[in-house]
């Protein structure tokens, strides 16, 4: 893909913990490039300590006191002479306050410019920048609600059901839906309150709520010379309380027109805004196979898994490329085999999917054809209880929809966890599930979703 001749970096520091700091590593080593893993305390026995080049404690167990210390990061980078910093997903990766500390240090870090991120974690300012380039969004308002009153006189002209939303919102807090004035006005105080108690700022904009709606994104990648390509979507549709439980590539629900007018769409966001590195434009897509804009992600995402295994292409080491100055040719993809990813996460699903961490006493993983693992656990692992409970991504791959899902049934009966609970029952009773293996499904998929025991 590459045009130009650049320099690659020489030791980056991975600024993330688990699987994807894992993942990042594998792909340096690949690519010749030293790495420098950080740690806290509770994460002294992690995979991704042991892998790396280098490895730098930085603080207790509590993320504030580690991971997202921006001090603590940029002191371990520079005692480690690292001339890049990868933030994986999560943590900092979206921070533009890190972002600009790492570019006034001399640290590249490989991700999206804090302009960038401003811009485009801002969601008002985000809808606002995508209809002045022509992508197609959600019906709502044109700014922030001001207050009750305002809201009442928005959702006249957006009509109900409206959703109401955080502007600096995240994995569903300070969100909303909303059937009539009433429900309005006590939806706004709740939501206002929680936005602010999680993201110190409560300010709220308001969309047409969207009705059999099904969550798709498109992966995107644009370098620094204003060329940006797409490289086909992914079904995020599979989700409790706004969290992704299950993706997968192609998207049951696509057709070779909606692929080619959401690719042209997604790729137009991109260079809106002069989008650099490796992302995703995420839409809702209704059952008319209407689509709105809903978010940019200016970072790597837990799913890159299943593109690159559709396309055989290492996103991370285009993300890494990419930060070094290397020119794409902004050509689109379009997958050739079906891929789904199951997230296993460290949770009780009879007990409302509530966090089980602890040490694995037994752990064997699946193999064979079609099978990929990302994890940063082993036997004798002890999960913290400080972080999130996703411990493992089990990808299958296979020549159609079906094939991957029998795979996945197949791979899932194979993997052994034990000490813990683990959502592993919920996908096995998942796959044979006749809506989903008929990818008749939409978001709303798990709110009738009956776990059967076991």
């Amino acid at each position: 893909m590459a045009k130009k001749k650049v320099t690659i970096f020489k030791k980056i520091l991975i600024a993330n913990r688990g699987e994807i700091a894992l993942r990042i590593i594998r792909t340096c080593k690949e690519m010749g490039i030293k790495t420098v893993a950080i740690y806290s305390t509770a994460d002294a026995e992690s995979l991704h300590v042991r892998f790396a080049d280098e490895a730098v404690c930085i603080g207790p167990a509590p993320s504030n006191d580690s991971y997202l210390d921006i001090a603590r990061v940029i002191s371990a980078a520079e005692i480690t002479n690292s001339d890049a910093i990868h933030p994986g997903y999560g943590f900092l990766s979206e921070s533009a306050k890190f972002s600009k500390i790492c570019e006034e240090h001399g640290i590249k870090f490989i991700g999206a410019s804090p302009e960038m991120i401003d811009g485009m974690g801002d969601k008002a300012s985000a809808k606002a920048t995508m209809l002045a380039a022509g992508v197609p969004c959600v019906p709502g308002s044109e700014g922030l609600i001001e207050n009750a009153g305002h809201a009442i006189k928005m959702a006249a002209e957006v009509k109900y059901p409206v959703m109401i939303k955080a502007t600096a919102g995240g994995g569903g807090k300070g969100m909303r839906i909303c059937w009539d004035d009433e429900n309005l006005k006590v939806n706004l105080k709740s939501a206002m309150q929680e936005a602010k108690a999680a993201f110190g700022n409560d300010g709220m904009y308001m969309e047409k709520f969207i009705q059999e709606p099904r969550h798709i994104e498109i992966q995107i990648a644009g370098d620094k010379y204003g060329n940006a390509c797409h490289m086909s979507e992914r079904d995020c549709s599979i989700q409790r309380r706004h969290q992704k439980l299950v993706e997968e590539t192609p998207s049951p629900f696509m057709t070779p027109k909606l692929r080619k007018r959401m690719g042209d769409a997604a790729v137009k966001a991109a260079k809106a805004v002069k989008y650099e590195g490796v992302g995703t434009v995420e839409f809702l897509v209704d059952k008319n196979r209407d689509f709105y804009f809903m978010e940019m992600n200016t970072r790597i995402q837990v799913e890159h898994t299943i593109t690159e295994e559709v396309i055989n292409f290492d996103l991370v080491k285009e993300q890494i490329k990419l930060a070094a100055g290397v020119e794409i040719t902004g050509q689109g993809y379009e997958p050739k085999l079906h891929a789904i990813q199951c997230r296993i996460n460290a949770e009780d699903p009879q007990h409302d999917f509530r966090p089980s961490p602890g040490k694995i006493t037994n752990y064997h993983a699946p193999g064979g054809h079609g099978i990929r693992i990302d994890t940063h656990v082993y036997a004798g692992y002890t999960i913290p209880p400080n972080y999130d409970s996703m411990i493992s991504k089990l990808i299958t791959v296979a020549q159609t929809r079906e094939e991957a899902i029998t795979k996945m049934e197949r791979a899932l009966d194979e993997y052994i966890i034990e000490g813990i609970k683990t959502t592993i029952p919920f996908h096995q009773q998942l796959m044979k599930d006749s809506k989903f293996r008929a990818g008749d499904f939409t978001t709303k998929f798990m709110d009738d979703f009956e776990i059967k025991k076991y």
